[in-house]
């Protein structure tokens, strides 16, 4: 079984310390219980022992000088299921307002962008909470302990010092550690108060998605062919928990990536000087600085550039199924029923983990010295212009460099084995990046808010930069058409490529989704499906895939996500991004 499915050594362990870690760090973060020094200190020794690199909680003892006590969060009030409805109220079939007063000291409203039946599922899990917590509540507040459903995370950010407008949440909204997975947040950087929070960007720093296309057909990749090329991609790309990379990467070289991104890459030769363009932020953020990273997240990230790590992240061989927009699907290159393209999920691995928690454990310090209070500890935060903040701001910018360098070398390995496999140049097979887009980062941009232009620091936790046609900030070629957004469905069902819209840009700080978002946590999934039916399966649907672990087949299988179809539709009719191009997956890679 493991020969016949790609499957790698230590299967069985590997798909242990995977859990441990996606279990308290970047996925089913909910399970992480306590104060955000102990949550920070138990993920980081869960990603680190999964990832090969140590762990162990002496090393990351919170320093001695820390505060013990933090301003005490305000009380939740007793509400019954019925008075918790009443803060909600639908302002259209695709928007759902949080009135101020849901969760104490809220200073802007909540808004969810849901269909019914999507909002239907945020009902439920809120019911479902109130019912165990006996009135409103159910873990949430009073010092971050317990589930929190989604619909309370988002007020919460609500609450947040210096937030403007509204704390939004995508169709793909789902219950993440501090802020809900989904979540935009932006926040006045002339503002004294306003505030940074790794809750608001994740653990994975700059987890991202980029495509690209080449000239061949689905044709072209049938039968052994199509074996072939998963086995090769497999080959190539290292996968899974554990695993080294295999770009040769010194100390020296690490500083340089994390100042540079995606120049180093291309100075190197992993990356071609068109990638650059076609790369969010043109792959590599000024505000980074490596002398704010940590040695030990340096050591984390040293050995792992151009992996592809486990989780949900994936490299997928895909064909064009459907056409929304011919015009623009041309533009991107991606515009034949039948291309063949690939799609690349990830991020900046361990290193971008490690920054997240090394901030955690700073600001507590913070936050007890500005007396500054929260609804739920796993909110920790500094304020913008604080030491802390900033060089939490310098680290994951810092990180996010090295995610696009990550997927850069990923991309000069994909190229590698498509050449194996049909022995021509990745030239000759025109295999160009359509586009790179990041879904976990804090960037400072320019928006409107109530007529005025303002410098915002917008957190996009689970949620994807959709800029309009005619932005400053998108490539040339893809002026007329808007900024291109990547939504990686589930494993075995499709993928979109979508643009962003003006009202995007004016209702939503220029955001859209990011993919699926879970249905079913990572140890339900686990509980309900079978590995071998959810392998069968795909093969019926003429699928190749290569795992590093079966149990992670059943953790990321299409049962355990919202239907993907369901929430791009809805991101379109909300008027937030609109549909492209359809793709559909013929081989799957995952750790």
């Amino acid at each position: 079984m493991g020969e016949k499915h790609g499957m790698k050594n230590n299967e069985e362990a590997e798909g242990a310390a995977q859990a441990a870690a996606e279990e308290a760090t970047a996925t089913d973060e909910t399970d992480c219980e306590g104060p955000s020094v102990a949550c920070a200190c138990a993920a980081a020794d869960a990603a680190a022992a999964a990832s090969g690199d140590g762990g162990g909680s002496k090393t990351l003892e919170p320093p001695k000088n820390i505060p013990v006590a933090l301003p005490k969060p305000p009380p939740l009030p007793k509400r019954s299921f019925e008075e918790e409805l009443a803060f909600l109220t639908k302002l259209s079939p695709t928007r759902y307002q949080v009135k101020k007063g849901f969760v104490p000291n809220m200073k802007v409203d909540a808004e969810v962008i849901v269909n019914d039946d999507l909002e239907q599922l945020l009902l439920d899990e809120l019911k479902k909470s109130v019912g165990e917590g006996g009135g409103s509540g159910g873990g949430g507040g009073g010092g971050g302990g317990g589930f929190i459903p989604a619909l309370r995370q988002v007020a919460n950010v609500a609450a947040l010092p210096g937030i403007v407008k509204a704390s939004m949440a995508m169709p793909d909204v789902h219950s993440g550690y501090g802020f809900c997975i989904g979540n935009v947040a932006a926040f006045d950087m002339d503002d004294p108060d306003a505030i940074i929070s790794p809750g608001g960007v994740g653990f994975d720093i700059n987890c991202g998605v980029r495509l690209i296309r080449t000239n061949l057909t689905e044709e072209d990749v049938t039968g052994e062919v199509r074996e072939q090329l998963a086995q090769a991609l497999f080959d190539h790309i290292p996968v899974g928990v554990g695993t080294k990379g295999v770009i040769p990467v010194t100390p020296k070289d690490l500083d340089e990536v994390l100042l540079l991104g995606i120049d180093w890459a291309m100075r190197e030769g992993y990356a071609w000087p068109e990638d650059k363009e076609h790369c969010e932020e043109n792959g590599r953020m000024m505000t980074a600085d490596p002398t704010k990273v940590s040695k030990r997240a340096k050591k984390r990230g040293l050995s792992q550039l151009g992996t592809l790590g486990a989780g949900n992240h994936y490299a997928e061989v895909q064909v064009v199924d459907e056409i929304f927009d011919a015009a623009a699907a041309s533009r991107m290159g991606i515009g034949k029923i039948g291309q063949v393209c690939v799609m690349l999920h990830s991020g900046s691995r361990g290193l971008g983990h490690q920054v997240a928690t090394d901030a955690l454990v700073t600001m507590e310090r913070a936050m007890a010295r500005d007396e500054i209070v929260l609804n739920d500890r796993q909110l920790s935060c500094a304020r913008i212009n604080s030491t802390e903040g900033q060089d939490y701001l310098k680290a994951m910018s810092a990180a996010a460099n090295y995610a696009w360098v990550n997927r850069s070398c990923m991309t000069y390995l994909v190229r590698r084995a498509f050449s194996k496999v049909f022995n021509k140049s990745p030239e000759e097979m025109d295999m160009h990046l359509v586009y790179d887009v990041c879904h976990n980062i804090a960037k400072i941009e320019r928006h409107e808010v109530d007529g005025v232009v303002k410098t915002l620091l917008v957190h996009r936790k689970g949620a994807t930069r959709a800029f309009p046609p005619h932005h400053p900030l998108i490539p040339v070629d893809y002026q007329f058409l808007g900024q291109p957004v990547l939504i990686g469905g589930t494993m075995g069902t499709c993928s979109y490529v979508l643009v962003g819209t003006q009202k995007g840009m004016s209702e939503t700080f220029g955001s859209t989704c990011h993919g699926a978002g879970r249905a079913l946590s990572r140890n339900a999934s686990r509980k309900k499906l079978h590995y071998e039916e959810v392998l069968e399966h795909l093969k019926e649907r003429g699928i190749s895939i290569r795992v590093a672990s079966p149990k992670l087949v059943t953790e990321e299988a299409p049962e355990s996500y919202k239907d993907v179809i369901d929430v791009v539709d809805t991101c379109q009719n909300a008027g937030i991004s609109r549909k492209v191009v359809k793709l559909r997956p013929i081989a799957v890679v995952k750790g």
